[in-house]
């Protein structure tokens, strides 16, 4: 999801720069902003990231029982091979395999959970940072905004991150406009 994103903001930003003409795109007003770093860095993102933490923690202890039940299992089962019928070992093999599949079957659906946990909380964070974003941008006249993930390189002084992570924290108030650049 992160990639199409930051796919989409390349090609709006390469879309605006190539059919700019030319004065006009060296006055063109460009910033960056880590939209990752920003939601995760927010109070709410942080919280959601503790509750996700916590949630995992459970279900990871959870599996690594299961896991350990089965591993045990399978020891037995090796050190009986000799002393069982062949009928016996084979069921004992056929009901670890069963459990080995449903074991599985729950590692995804605990995968899915989370990442469905994971949009949940975090959607409204996202939504609320892109809020803040086109403020600052309307505010301070910038002309396009690019998702730092992709841009290989910006100066730090066009960098928002942390200005947006500041007014959500805030309530999303707006900053004090910062002073425009003379060339």
């Amino acid at each position: 999801m992160n990639s199409v994103r930051a796919l989409l903001a390349l090609c709006a930003a390469l879309a605006v720069l190539s059919f700019a003409p030319l004065s006009s795109a060296a006055e063109t007003k460009v910033a960056v902003v880590d939209v990752q770093r920003a939601v995760a860095q927010t109070e709410d993102g942080l919280r959601a990231q503790a509750t996700l933490k916590k949630l995992f923690d459970a279900r990871q202890q959870e599996l690594n029982k299961k896991q350990l039940d089965l591993q045990k299992q399978r020891e037995d089962i090796d050190k009986q091979a000799k002393v069982l019928s062949k009928e016996a070992l084979q069921k004992r093999i056929d009901d670890w395999q069963k459990q080995m599949i449903e074991l599985q079957s729950v590692f995804i659906e605990y995968n899915k959970e989370l990442e469905k946990k994971q949009k949940e909380l975090t959607d409204p964070v996202f939504e609320k940072v892109m809020a803040i974003i086109k403020r600052i941008a309307t505010t301070e006249g910038y002309d396009l905004v690019v998702d730092r993930q992709t841009v290989a390189y910006v100066r730090t002084d066009i960098d928002l991150t942390d200005k947006c992570i500041q007014m959500y924290n805030s309530g999303g108030a707006p900053a004090a406009p910062a002073p425009e650049k003379k060339p």
